[in-house]
């Protein structure tokens, strides 16, 4: 099918793919067999197969909102609007927007373009009315580049890059090494003496490699305890002894404990139960700690019982990309990381992994045969790391990789390393902090007493409430947090907290201001919980929903509560898109 393009449009069919490739994925990706697509900060392009017979084009359509003029706005838009004139409408998916902000401008008479936008734009209004202040929310608010990356088609590919087994790879292994060395240059590694495995699922199956590959089956485990906040996979079993991990079921596994009276992690009683459970790994990481990690101390207690030291850092990681928190890197053996955090990237994981011995330069003292050699030189020591984590990953606990997150991966892990996102992260951190000082004023006791991170935890007892009547009722009224254990707990089911976190908000548009009225609507909902569970006869979580649902007092409070959040939510819309 002969299709007659404008000049402008024709000036963009000359890039060729490997070009481009080799640029930045941000401009580039091949969707399907006949399909690529590019993108650019200042207009319109796009790129296709000149032999394949029919044109099929993907527009990414990006403005600067604070640099850009009206007047080039609306030549960017002419041009899309113009577009339809050239090919069939059929065959047009436009994305339009950035990292932080809605940027489309499309009339009403534009957005018929492509059906509504691909796919894509087939969102609920509930995401745009609702507020989500949850920790480990981020991935659901992305650039409109990370998500057309996350849904085209590079699926089916096994095994590492270059090791495929199936042809027809060219383009894919292109994708997965050039994310492996955006996630290496984001933390400042050097590859000599630094990999990275970007194939995993997502965080929980990475950890689960990591002890598959270097504990083994039986190995010792330490991770800090579910309830003191650490996560299920740190090797989480109840106090009765129920292996409720399976990271406690076929790894044996010791938690360590957070002081009961500051909430921070007590890094002496740490020591004395390494020093007696001899692991083989200890796990520097926390799901619902709101304090800075110190590497440097869980190093020299690794060091002290020969253990490898892991650190998980999903939680922050798009703090130490940012340089907002401190690095695991220069201290641990492995790190890990989930993607759909502070990263705001898609649902997935990383493990990064040494591939020579720490600390270990080339005319430093070496160990040969556990002997100390003074006179060893040369490259240091190498690590059976790489090759034990790799084929842990594949073929020892997964198929296929994601290919298609792999890409929307390597999107984000670029937004990372830019100014913006730097930006962003920091507003990240001083939006919490506001929400965890007007708790504080408003009566909440926050454990540790503050946050350094992107999240506080919130301890519910002192007003008589639970973590899970206080999620319901939140939920109720369109706030959507989670229940979460605090110091102390012994239920899981019944914690006495709620977890909350800024990164999603922040990347609507909130600020500090908008964090207190956050607070302030968190509160209302509480106390409407209190008052319910005042009417409640019976014990059960199901007891006091019936008293939301039927008590005509309650209903209206929550519903007059929910117009408020509703009203309050819907001035800061979903990034990507006006519509």
């Amino acid at each position: 099918m002969a299709v007659d393009l404008s000049a402008s449009l024709k000036a963009a069919v000359r890039r060729s793919l490997n070009s481009i490739a080799e640029q930045c994925l941000l401009d580039w990706i091949p969707v399907n067999s006949r399909l690529c697509a590019v993108s650019f900060n200042t207009s319109v392009e796009l790129c296709r197969r000149i032999s394949e017979w029919r044109c099929v084009f993907i527009i990414l359509a990006y403005t600067l909102t604070d640099s850009r003029s009206d007047a080039s706005k609306d030549v960017l838009y002419d041009t899309l609007v113009d577009l339809p004139r050239y090919t069939k409408h059929s065959d047009i998916i436009i994305r339009a927007g950035s990292c932080n902000a809605p940027l489309g401008r499309l009339s009403s008479d534009e957005k018929w373009l492509g059906g509504i936008f691909g796919v894509w734009a087939q969102r609920t209004d509930s995401d745009e009315r609702l507020l989500q202040p949850c920790a480990s929310y981020g991935r659901y608010i992305s650039s409109a580049a990370f998500q057309h990356r996350k849904g085209h088609c590079v699926t089916c590919r096994h095994s590492l890059a270059s090791q495929r087994y199936y042809g027809g790879n060219e383009f894919v292994d292109a994708m997965e090494s050039l994310c492996q060395s955006r996630a290496l240059a984001l933390y400042g590694l050097n590859p000599s003496e630094w990999g990275v495995n970007v194939q995993p699922y997502s965080g929980s199956p990475a950890n689960f490699a990591v002890y598959t590959a270097l504990a083994g089956p039986h190995g010792r485990i330490m991770g800090l305890d579910l309830p003191d906040g650490g996560h299920l996979t740190h090797g989480f079993q109840s106090s009765t002894g129920r292996k409720v991990s399976a990271t406690s079921l076929f790894f044996e596994s010791m938690a360590y404990k957070v002081d009961p009276q500051t909430g921070l992690i007590d890094y002496d009683q740490l020591q004395q139960s390494a020093r007696l459970f001899r692991p083989k790994i200890i796990v520097a990481g926390t799901s619902a700690y709101s304090r800075k990690l110190d590497y440097a101390q869980f190093r020299k207690i690794a060091d002290s019982v020969s253990a490898i030291l892991f650190a998980d850092m999903a939680h922050i990681s798009g703090l130490v990309a940012a340089g907002l928190h401190p690095s695991p890197f220069e201290y641990c053996d492995i790190v890990t990381t989930t993607t759909h955090k502070t990263l705001r990237g898609p649902r997935a994981a990383m493990i990064f992994f040494r591939k020579v011995s720490r600390g270990l330069s080339q005319s430093s003292t070496a160990l040969v045969n556990g002997i100390q050699n003074n006179e060893v030189h040369g490259d240091p020591p190498a690590t059976d790391y790489e090759r034990r984590i790799n084929e842990a990953v594949f073929p020892g606990l997964q198929g296929g990789p994601h290919n298609n997150t792999i890409a929307a991966m390597a999107v984000a892990l670029k937004e990372a390393a830019s100014a913006e996102f730097k930006s962003y992260q920091a507003q990240v951190v001083t939006n919490v902090q506001q929400l965890c000082t007007t708790l504080a004023q408003l009566g909440y006791k926050i454990i540790t007493g503050g946050t350094d991170t992107h999240l506080c935890l919130v301890d519910l007892r002192t007003v008589g409430l639970d973590g899970a009547r206080a999620e319901v009722v939140l939920e109720l009224v369109g706030i959507a947090t989670n229940k979460n254990t605090c110091p102390g707990d012994v239920n899981a089911l019944r914690p006495s907290g709620i977890r909350l976190g800024s990164p999603a908000l922040t990347s609507r548009g909130l600020r500090e201001s908008d964090f207190v009225y956050v607070a302030n609507l968190i509160h209302e909902a509480v106390q409407i919980g209190v008052r319910a569970k005042r009417l409640v006869s019976g014990k059960l979580l199901k007891d006091f929903v019936k008293v939301l649902h039927e008590n005509a007092m309650i209903k209206s409070e929550l519903e007059t509560l929910k117009e408020k959040v509703i009203q309050f939510a819907s001035t800061f819309p979903l990034p990507g898109f006006d519509y």
